[in-house]
């Protein structure tokens, strides 16, 4: 099946000016315009129980932010999806979960497994955290590897795109998506029991998901017990024309336990976790007629935290937060019933910020983060070898405000060494620097700009690879010689928010010094008979350039409820310096979306058009582009302390063909079909 050509994609240039001439239209004031809502409070959480109120997210605290503060404070830029929102978002992968952001796209190795991609960058150039810690799986290893995370038991999940290396160290090079589950409590609770749990049916897989959470304190409120829980169990999905995915079953357990200490002082904690997952690879279904199997994979990870806060005055200092992690991860494939490779990880990572009082004008933090990790893969597939990483960073970021003007400077040094075994060991000390600027010139205008150097260390299937690996049908070749990948990055942004008009948009662009990828060489390897393409991990300069927008225009304010229009797009184009192209960059997409929210009831109807992508790398094939129409609606109702939501989500109503530019399986896995997953929240 073959989907529908696509109109060739805008330019980086046509995007944006479309997007920046629809900014000052569409923010020009109404004869009566309504009034702005009265900002919300710096510390009010996205999650709000009884979704009982608009919320502007914008003025949510990012947790991923040393000193707390809201989006709207921060000169990088970064998305915060939560509430309603992120209620409407939620996937069973991390990534089909933000994929609606701007400049957020999801790799795809069929249902079960989607990481984040931000501004074309994805793997390990994007770090995925929980609570600030990096979840630790090894997702980055290969494309068929899921995330270790529960999105259905997120608060919220901040996305801060560009460089986050001076916070979280030399990968996250691309940007940083941070879940926020709120299993350790940092604050006394609003009441001694709150909680919310949640049903769910999916036609489009015959799938049952069940989510339950409950927070519990005593009654001084200074010790708070954590409970978590989600189960889900998903068949092959139907798609377009009639027909199921084969070997697109999903099945995940996770559970987790918390307790803390909070008081006015600060908090201590800790929280154990269990994260189980067996999903089927579409892209090898096996035979069913024949009775054969297609290959399986199943991971299992146990995770312990510790984290501990400080607010109040020492010395310099007016605040820390440490925390602590480690996690016991196991993959394993199975081809059929029998063990193909089994994947193991150890890992262990601390981190400390010290935020201190102003200085000559100056606020700011210090910092200090170290990581171990013990990499194994045992089978027929171990395409690298047992490896382990040990490293180490410092860093600083600073800020000062003189009037209308913001800036904000930092610094981050890692040193890191990677040993092989049966090799040598390979040393790297990453550097980054990062300078940015916030001019918020009127009440409603601000304008940012940001530079930054960043360095990152190569990975170990980047440097050690060698074998067949069956989930990307290649044989896999490292270069242990690789050296260190550095960017160097500029980014304007545009802001705007009124009384009708909330916008944003933003243009950047990266040129890097030695950037790592996987290219065909146009050899093939015999493996047992099978011919399999030689793909190498190469480096070279190459150039990154991208613009990504979104406009929110409130059309009505009433009693009777609200309507808001959404526009949003973004484009990203990466080529090396000879003038070929990267492969699976995400292509060009532009999406609109109606919402209504009354008293009761809230519902959207929204589309989004990816763009044909035909700028390919050699031995790529082009993608046929596609449009996905999505609705959802939810009636709520208010009980004194308890609530119910019954809801609706509706998704590729006009049953399109969809295949997946950034993933391995596009030429063989397509997108599910038409579904529609209903049922009811519970909030107390």
């Amino acid at each position: 099946m073959t989907a529908r050509r696509s109109s060739a994609p805008p330019s980086l240039a046509l995007l944006a000016i479309a997007l920046a001439t629809a900014l000052p239209a569409a923010a020009a004031p109404a004869t009566a315009p309504a009034p702005a809502p009265a900002p919300a409070p710096a510390d009010e959480n996205p999650q709000d129980a009884h979704h009982d109120q608009p919320r502007q997210l914008d003025r949510v605290v990012v947790t991923a932010a040393p000193r707390r503060a809201t989006a709207e404070e921060l000169v990088r830029p970064v998305d915060v999806l939560g509430g309603e929102r992120l209620d409407e978002a939620r996937g069973s992968t991390l990534g089909e979960t933000v994929t609606k952001l701007p400049g957020v796209q999801s790799s795809n190795f069929g249902p079960g497994v989607g990481r984040p991609i931000i501004r074309g960058l994805e793997g390990g150039r994007v770090g995925v955290l929980s609570g600030g810690l990096s979840s630790q799986d090894v997702s980055t290893v290969s494309q068929d590897h899921a995330v270790a995370i529960e999105p259905f038991l997120a608060d919220q999940i901040e996305v801060l795109k560009g460089p986050a290396t001076l916070l979280y160290g030399s990968g996250a090079i691309g940007g940083v998506v941070n879940v926020v589950d709120g299993r350790i409590a940092e604050k006394p609770l609003d009441s001694t029991l709150t909680g919310r749990a949640e049903l769910r049916h999916d036609t489009v897989n015959d799938g049952f998901t069940g989510m339950a959470r409950v927070d519990a304190s005593g009654a001084d409120g200074t010790l708070v017990l954590h409970a978590d829980a989600v189960y889900r169990d998903q068949g092959d999905y139907s798609i377009p024309g009639g027909g199921r995915q084969a070997n697109s079953f999903i099945d995940t357990k996770s559970a987790a336990l918390g307790v803390s200490r909070v008081g006015a002082l600060g908090f201590a904690g800790v929280a154990a976790s269990r994260f189980e997952d067996a999903y089927g690879n579409p892209g090898e279904p096996g035979d069913p007629a024949a009775g054969e199997r297609g290959v399986s994979l199943r991971m299992k990870q146990d995770r312990v935290e510790a984290k501990a806060g400080l607010d109040r005055d020492f010395g310099i200092f007016d605040g820390l937060r440490a925390s602590l992690g480690g996690t016991d991860y196991e993959h394993v494939e199975y081809e059929g019933e029998q063990v193909g490779t089994r994947f193991l990880n150890k890992a262990s990572e601390g981190r400390i910020e010290l935020t201190h009082r102003a200085l000559a004008g100056w606020t700011g933090a210090v910092g200090l983060q170290g990581v171990e990790r013990r990499f194994e893969a045992i089978g027929e597939e171990a395409f690298v070898p047992r490896t382990r990483t040990r490293g180490w960073g410092v860093f600083v970021t600073e800020q000062r405000r003189w009037g209308p003007l913001q800036i904000d400077v930092g610094a981050r040094v890692d040193r890191i060494e990677t040993a092989p075994a049966g090799g040598g060991t390979r040393a790297f000390r990453p550097v980054s620097l990062s300078a940015g600027a916030a001019w918020k010139f009127s009440d409603a205008w601000r304008l940012n700009l940001n530079l930054d150097r960043a360095e990152r260390a190569p990975g170990e299937e980047e440097l050690f690879a060698d074998g067949p690996h069956v989930a990307t049908l290649s044989y896999e070749v490292g270069d242990a010689q690789l050296r260190k990948e550095r960017a160097n990055g500029a980014e304007l942004g545009l802001h705007y928010h009124g009384g009708r008009v909330d916008a944003k948009l933003s243009a950047y662009q990266t040129r890097f010094d030695g950037f790592i990828y996987l290219g065909d060489t146009g050899e093939v390897a015999d493996i047992d008979g099978e011919p399999l393409p030689v793909r190498q991990w190469s480096q070279a300069d190459a150039r990154f350039r991208g613009v990504e927008g979104e406009i929110v225009g409130h059309l009505l304010d009433a009693d009777a409820g609200r309507l808001d229009a959404r526009l949003f797009g973004d484009r990203v184009r990466a080529t090396l310096d000879d003038g070929g192209n990267l492969p699976r960059i995400a292509p060009a997409r532009v999406g609109a979306e109606l919402r209504w929210r009354g008293a009761d009831l809230r519902a959207s109807l929204g589309a989004t058009h990816w763009y044909r992508q035909d700028d390919v790398a050699a031995g790529e094939s082009a993608t046929a582009g596609y449009t996905l129409v999505d609705a959802h609606a939810a009636y709520h109702i208010d009980r004194g302390a308890t609530a119910l939501e019954f809801f609706a989500d509706a998704t590729n109503l006009t049953d399109q063909v969809a295949r997946v530019h950034t993933s391995f399986l596009k030429d063989r896995v397509v997108l599910p079909g038409r579904g529609v997953a209903f049922g009811v929240r519970v909030f107390f």
